[in-house]
């Protein structure tokens, strides 16, 4: 029976019209037929247009600076062949994803790789094609320079990682005596290495830190620059936030969740869950962040840059994958519990990687019911994977579906493009791994299809 509920918790992913285009076209149930199980949908338009919001924030402010796609955040062949048409680098962390974006019209030295303790198989690749290395560690700086001693072809190119000051218990980059050591290492080294400037990792989407700290690596260029090392660019990583719903529905679902409104009375904190409302995201959110005047500074980011001649390098993923693909699962039992069902899917949890953070994905996914006749109301429900794991849930909290689910009707969860289709997929049970469909042409009646041509 329908539960009529005042303020449940409800979190709208927001508006959408090339994903309300492919659900108006009916070919959802098609999909879910055909391959028998979940599928991934994309689509590479936001991709793109996601990417020139981001070259021209930095155009209008007057920032040398270029953009690397960060691959690890959706592995489709299909966002690294936008990158490349667009003139957008790619950012990858191993051989594999190295030789795939070559494969897929990258060129070299449009590559930055990063990614702690790099092995020699990277490295070699890396130097061979012109690719810039983000030297995470001084043995790692060792084991690039032996690589382009032996290579003899091009001297290796690289920026210095650097311990953000504020987040010392970092696994990534070096501490002051250590960059102290690596640059008198470079200026040694003479033409094996280009020391090209300086990079970070950092955690949190805060703009501040970030600004505070590139500042920092552009004080580093100008003092690397007397010992006569180029040192003319800095990377300051992702982390550009997304938005993924209002801030009412978010600041309410903040303020109000607890046990009562998940299965089993499950207990998250507001810590546990990605910020998924940010008052400014994607170009927006990098346009505040070259408006920020970093900490002891009088003049904002893009000035410092420019004033320096140091060129600003951007690795996001997830801000570049805003609204470009979704995850669709077919719902295959429904258990009434006590004012609420439990949904059974023909997934599992680990194609959402959320869970990865001890989390889950928190938009509300959408109820695409088959049959003509469902009954609207207000319809709480939790949605588990089919699996024997008690703790295989996509969505401990209650969703209020507004119509009754039922067996057949799929649930789409909607922007899922970053980071949760593959971090850590699995066939588990033998069930098959979601394919990647891409979706062109949204806005013609029946949007066309194919599979991404992602290397298996």
């Amino acid at each position: 029976m329908a539960v009529n509920l005042r303020n449940w918790p409800r979190l709208p992913a927001l508006p959408d019209a090339a994903t309300d285009a492919v659900v108006a076209s009916g070919l959802l149930p098609e999909l879910a037929y055909a391959f028998g199980g979940p599928f991934h949908f994309l689509l590479p338009d936001a991709f793109t247009a996601n990417l020139r919001a981001m070259q021209g924030t930095l155009a209008a402010a007057g920032v040398n600076g270029s953009v690397h796609y960060a691959k690890k955040a959706n592995k489709a062949a299909v966002f690294v062949e936008r990158a490349a048409a667009h003139g957008a680098g790619i950012d990858v962390a191993s051989a594999s994803e190295l030789r795939e974006a070559l494969g897929h019209g990258v060129r070299g030295e449009h590559l930055v790789v990063t990614g702690p303790a790099k092995d020699a198989a990277l490295l070699r690749l890396a130097v061979t094609h012109g690719a810039l290395i983000a030297v995470d560690a001084l043995d790692e700086l060792d084991a690039v320079l032996t690589s382009a001693l032996a290579g003899r072809s091009r001297p290796a190119r690289i920026l210095l990682r650097v311990l953000p000051p504020g987040q010392p218990l970092s696994r990534f980059g070096m501490t002051v005596t250590e960059l102290t050591t690596a640059v008198e290492r470079c200026a040694e080294a003479g033409d094996a290495l280009r020391m090209e400037g300086f990079s970070f990792h950092l955690s949190g989407h805060a703009l501040q830190p970030r600004a505070d700290l590139a500042a920092s690596l552009v004080e580093r260029c100008l003092k690397a620059r007397v010992m006569g090392l180029e040192a003319g660019r800095i990377s300051i990583g992702g982390g550009l936030p997304s938005n993924y719903t209002d801030a009412d529905s978010w600041h309410t679902f903040l303020a109000t969740q607890n046990p009562a409104h998940y299965h089993a009375g499950k207990v998250f904190t507001r810590e546990d869950f990605y910020p998924y409302h940010s008052p400014a995201s994607g170009a927006h959110a990098l346009a505040a962040l070259l408006e920020t005047v970093p900490r002891d500074g009088d003049a904002p980011l893009a000035q410092v840059l420019t004033d320096a001649g140091v060129e600003l390098l951007l690795e996001p993923g997830r801000a570049l994958l805003d609204r470009a693909g979704a995850t669709v699962f077919r719902i295959q039992g429904v258990k009434d519990r006590d004012g609420y069902q439990l949904l059974t899917v023909d997934g599992t949890s680990l194609s959402l990687s959320e869970q990865w953070f001890n989390s889950e994905y928190l938009p509300d996914p959408r109820l695409i019911p088959l049959q003509p006749d469902t009954p609207t109301g207000t319809f709480p429900a939790s949605v588990g994977a089919a699996t024997c794991l008690e703790s295989d849930m996509l969505t401990w909290r209650k969703i209020a579906f507004g119509q009754r689910p039922r067996p057949g009707d799929l649930l789409l969860y909607p922007n899922t493009a970053g980071y949760q289709m593959d971090s850590n997929e699995s066939p588990f049970h033998d069930l098959p791994l979601p394919p990647k469909v891409v979706v062109d042409h949204t806005d013609r009646p029946r949007p066309r299809w194919r599979l991404d041509r992602h290397f298996t």
